[in-house]
């Protein structure tokens, strides 16, 4: 697998198995991109990157206006041809998904969900061998 950011395949290796998974990327909190997984072209990914940053942004906003005030876990958009998933990944880290149509949206959100703990076990890890 081909990223973005040096040699961390790994963080997209859940999702990017799933069949029916288009595009993935993991993206700051301000929309660059940290890793893409090696079927997304550059450009592509930033724009994906750039969108989901902004619909994370209208996610929170409306979660504290309308919600208990929390950083939504997940946003989903079906659209013509598929779906996209918006997760947080901890750090101010988003996954985003791009999927056809014929995938089980259960098994998409689970496997984001595996692929988010090992995210954030690393970055958690990568802390503290810092101190």
């Amino acid at each position: 697998m081909t990223t973005e950011a040096g040699d961390n395949g790994w963080m997209l290796e859940k999702i990017t198995n799933v069949r029916g998974v288009r595009h993935s990327v993991v993206l700051t909190s301000d929309g660059f991109v940290t890793v893409r997984c090696h079927r997304t072209e550059t450009e592509v990914a930033e724009r994906l990157a750039a969108a989901c940053a902004g619909l994370a942004s209208l996610g929170k906003g409306i979660g504290g206006e309308f919600g208990d005030g929390t950083i939504p876990r997940q946003v989903m958009i079906e659209f013509g041809g598929g779906f996209l998933f918006v997760r947080g990944a901890g750090d101010g880290s988003y996954l985003a998904v791009v999927t056809e149509a014929v995938i089980d949206p259960a098994l998409v959100a689970q496997q984001m969900q595996a692929q988010v703990l090992a995210i954030g076990e690393h970055t958690l890890s990568a802390k503290i061998r810092r101190q």
